[in-house]
């Protein structure tokens, strides 16, 4: 296999290794708050890393009294539903990477939303044939899937849960009976979303606004009663009320009744089904790196960036050669993401032949390694048989969290879940807030006489870049990452494996590093951190470059003979705890 040599410009690197530095978080930009400086966790019998404190409280609470990292992964996730509401939670979808210990087995498990059966290509179209504008599209019912987390969570219990249900499910019901402070950064998306149209719904506004209308601030004990009834049902009955009973109803009769009403019915929430599937995986430095694949084009994604750089040397260190060729892999990944990925039940898609080791190495043939290229086209996979597609470039919005647990019996979870962008639809029921997870399909449905893969079509998933990512050596877990992020996901997520895997930093630093994004067009480096010093260097090579807020939130573990090492972004308010 050929393999080139980096250019040998160091850099500073470690954007928060000495000490806070200024960020910005997405849904609030005129807010700043620090990176804070952590050190990676020991342990050795358990672990999770999650998104919010309450919720790693809960999720160690499972682990320490012997339950798996499924029912951990069910405990954590119904925290951060009242915690972090703009987020994630049971109106939303997930994507989760399961590792069975005992069969010594990686499964992936497809919680996505779907589109409901009467939705058709001209969904996101206006009488006049144009197509809606994404604010237009997303607030209200018309932007609703079907919600698919809460049948996942089921689903990893039925096949790997040793806690009782209820007893998952009871800590976040008391939580939202005695009520949360609302964190800094809550307040601050309450405060953004205000300004698009969250306090025009009844419920939210009665939830996240003061009487005279303010949005409250951070401190404001927040209890939230409905909540806390819709998961008493939970408990009691599994999700058969959500998907064919009471909570049913009022979620068809929210969407259907908002402002921009949607198509749901209550035969589309009981159709709903979760899909396990194979994992994608591909072998990068005798590392099996492994995500989800399609409806998401996360592992696909992330697995070409790193099959292009496989045939590179990049070093034992990070340098601004060795991210001029992560750049450039990423353009070059995200032109066949464009074109290509969507939901494979549906566009006959070239899986294999994206990650097809020889297509692989012609892609990374058109990489020089001291000047950038323009915008990358896409390629010709094998395995495309009969395909004829027009390119999508629909963004995905950062209302996402992620997740990693380890327990006790050696089972892990990798798990990304989302309501598309902060706070949603705006549409609230039960206490949880609605996705609008239908706006991450393409809005046009044809370009020049060709269809577009993630159009809308009845029943469909929309593509996704989550990349919940769990890597084996010699078949046995090593590492776990993930992240939110939008469409800049797949590159954070890359970018903690390449630290990880060829620059030997520990999960902390790996995930501490300044960020530097491509998606096929502007490079993107992150404000405030070293990786915002190397501007000049790659202009020179010929990259427009821009200096911007790069606001992920990655959780990393990575596993060896003496135990585990755990992270959380400081950039968000993650954090991680184990034994």
């Amino acid at each position: 296999m050929k393999r080139f040599s980096t250019l040998a410009v160091a850099a500073a690197w470690l954007g928060a290794a000495g000490g806070a530095l200024a960020q910005a978080v997405p849904a609030q930009p005129e807010q700043t708050f620090s990176v804070v400086a952590n050190d990676s966790i020991a342990a050795r019998d358990y672990l999770v890393a999650a998104a919010h404190p309450l919720a790693v409280e809960v999720g160690r609470d499972v682990l320490a009294a012997g339950g798996s990292a499924a029912d951990a992964a069910i405990a954590v996730q119904f925290m951060l539903n009242l915690v972090e509401p703009q987020s994630s939670g049971i109106g939303g979808g997930a994507f989760a990477l399961y590792w069975d210990a005992s069969e010594g087995r990686l499964t992936s498990f497809d919680g996505r939303e779907k589109a409901p059966m009467a939705a058709g290509p001209d969904y996101f179209l206006k009488e006049d044939g144009t197509p809606m504008g994404f604010w237009e599209a997303v607030i209200g019912g018309r932007s609703v899937g079907v919600p698919g987390t809460l049948k996942l969570l089921e689903t990893l219990h039925a096949k790997h849960g040793r806690t009782p249900w209820a007893d998952l499910v009871e800590p976040a019901i008391r939580q939202a009976e005695q009520g949360f402070q609302i964190s800094l950064r809550m307040a601050s998306s309450i405060a953004d979303a205000q300004e698009r149209g969250l306090a025009d719904f009844a419920e939210a506004r009665g939830y996240f606004f003061t009487e005279t209308g303010a949005p409250k601030p951070a401190g404001t004990v927040l209890k939230n009663p409905a909540f806390a009834r819709t998961l008493r049902l939970i408990a009691a009955h599994g999700s058969a009320p959500f998907y064919e009973g009471a909570i049913a109803g009022d979620i068809v009769a929210a969407v259907r009744g908002a402002a921009n009403p949607g198509m749901l019915t209550l035969e589309d929430m009981a159709a709903y089904e979760v899909v396990e599937r194979a994992p994608v995986c591909v072998e990068y430095r005798a590392h099996d790196v492994c995500g989800m694949g399609p409806p998401s084009s996360g592992g696909l994604t992330v697995g070409q960036i790193l099959g292009m750089l496989e045939n590179f040397e990049m070093g034992d260190a990070p340098t601004v050669g060795g991210y001029h060729l992560f750049i450039e892999a990423s353009r070059l990944a995200y032109a066949d993401r464009g074109l290509y990925m969507a939901d494979s039940d549906f566009v006959r898609m070239p899986t294999e032949g994206l990650i097809d080791p020889l297509y692989l190495d012609s892609r990374a043939a058109l990489i020089e390694t001291d000047q950038a290229m323009e915008t990358a086209a896409p390629g010709t996979p094998p395995f495309r048989e009969g395909m004829l597609l027009a390119p999508d470039t629909q963004a995905e919005r950062p209302g996402t969290t992620h997740f990693v647990i380890v327990d006790r019996h050696g089972d892990m979870v990798s798990m990304t879940t989302t309501i598309e962008t902060g706070f949603g639809s705006r549409v609230m029921t039960g206490g949880f807030l609605l996705n609008n997870e239908l706006t991450d399909f393409s809005f046009v449905p044809m370009v020049d006489g060709k269809p577009v893969a993630n159009r809308v079509e009845p029943g469909k998933r929309p593509r996704s870049s989550m990349a919940p990512t769990v890597v084996l050596r010699d078949g046995a877990p090593v590492m776990l990452t993930g992240s939110p992020g939008g469409a800049r996901i797949i590159p954070y997520v890359a970018l903690s494996l390449i630290g990880v895997i060829d620059w030997g930093l520990d999960p902390q630093a790996a995930i501490d590093m300044g960020h530097v994004t491509n998606l096929n067009g502007p490079t993107d480096l992150e404000e405030g951190t070293g990786a915002a010093e190397m501007a000049a260097e790659l202009e020179a090579m010929g990259h427009e470059v821009r200096i911007s807020n790069l606001n992920s939130g990655l959780h990393v573990v990575t596993i060896g003979p003496e135990g585990m090492l755990g992270a959380a972004d400081g950039r968000r308010e993650g954090s991680v705890a184990g034994e």
